[in-house]
């Protein structure tokens, strides 16, 4: 087990990390910013190094100064919690080069899973079911009504880089494609810098169940069964429930099943959740793979209250 981790945020997750890796007997180095200087996850930490500026940009977002930080301190593996660069390939292909222990899956998973076309492309190919729709990003608004014709309105135009509800627009006829399709793309270039579209089959009220897995570097997965989040606004989960009242157990094997499928694809390591639209509208149960959070969540608490499980304990000693 490492002696050493430094925790790459701030605020709750930096608190929740801290706290199983002390039960672990594992030092913490923790960082912050000048706005964070008094901040609970610095006071409690056995050391704290700051890094300065009092914006996301100048401090938890900066690489080179989350990396000299890790050096000075001697920690031997970088926490990354959620946010902030949690989900940055090139971050954590930084770490693995730095010569330090990075604790999330590889920067090869992160870059897979982070783009909804390819992601798509690669479940198809292993067997995934995937919402009807295409696996190509899209030209302009044109195309888009094309393509929409072929999969049947209503349809969700989606953002390839898309996350947290942003770059999603419902497009219910032709004649709302242009204005849906260049709002949701600008909408994208800003947030993600990438404002590529693509398009789906829109599923009215489906529920959205996600499946907790954990893989070794081995190739060994397991799953911890499902979290139900179909209570939203704005596509933003309000209430995340487990189990879900809709997932039996045969259910929750098939579904699990495929999850670690999923991650299988794209050779993952550590905590992830899978997540699937599901629906019965047709008279039958069917669930399709909507992304994969190459990350510890921000619900994985629910996970841990169900199965007794200590999650952040189990990203910890796959890592080392």
């Amino acid at each position: 087990m490492f002696r050493r981790i430094l925790i790459a945020n701030r605020g709750e997750i930096a608190l929740r990390v801290l706290r199983t890796a002390r039960e672990m007997g594992v030092e913490v180095v923790a960082v912050y910013s000048d706005f964070d200087r008094a901040a609970l996850h610095a006071r409690l930490a056995d050391i704290a190094v700051p890094l300065g500026g009092s914006t996301p940009r100048e401090s938890y977002l900066s690489i080179e100064k989350i990396l000299a930080a890790a050096r000075k301190s001697g920690a031997q593996a970088i926490h990354p919690g959620y946010g902030f660069l949690s989900e940055n390939e090139d971050y954590a292909q930084a770490v693995s080069d730095a010569g330090l222990a990075w604790i999330g899956p590889p920067p090869r998973a992160i870059r897979a899973m982070g783009d909804k076309i390819e992601s798509r492309k690669l479940m198809r190919a292993a067997g995934v079911p995937v919402v009807p729709g295409i696996v190509e990003a899209l030209a302009d608004p044109a195309q888009a009504v094309q393509e929409a014709a072929k999969v049947g309105y209503p349809i969700a135009l989606k953002a390839s880089a898309g996350g947290g509800g942003k770059g999603i627009r419902i497009v219910r006829a032709p004649a709302q494609m242009e204005a849906a399709f260049r709002a949701a793309s600008s909408e994208a270039e800003k947030s993600f810098g990438d404002g590529r579209m693509y398009l789906e089959r829109y599923l009215d009220k489906p529920r959205h169940v996600e499946i907790q897995v954990l893989f070794d570097a081995h190739g060994h997965g397991v799953h911890l069964g499902e979290r139900e989040c179909s209570v939203q606004r704005r596509h933003q989960k309000l209430i995340e429930e487990s189990p879900s009242p809709v997932v039996d157990a045969a259910l929750r094997a098939q579904m699990g099943a495929v999850a670690l499928a999923a991650g299988k694809a794209v050779g993952y390591v550590n905590a992830g959740t899978v997540e699937f639209l599901y629906t019965d509208a047709g008279g039958k149960p069917e669930f399709f793979f909507l992304e994969m959070n190459t990350r510890l969540q921000v619900e994985h608490p629910v996970t841990e209250m169900v199965t007794g499980l200590d999650l952040v304990k189990e990203q910890l000693r796959i890592a080392a």
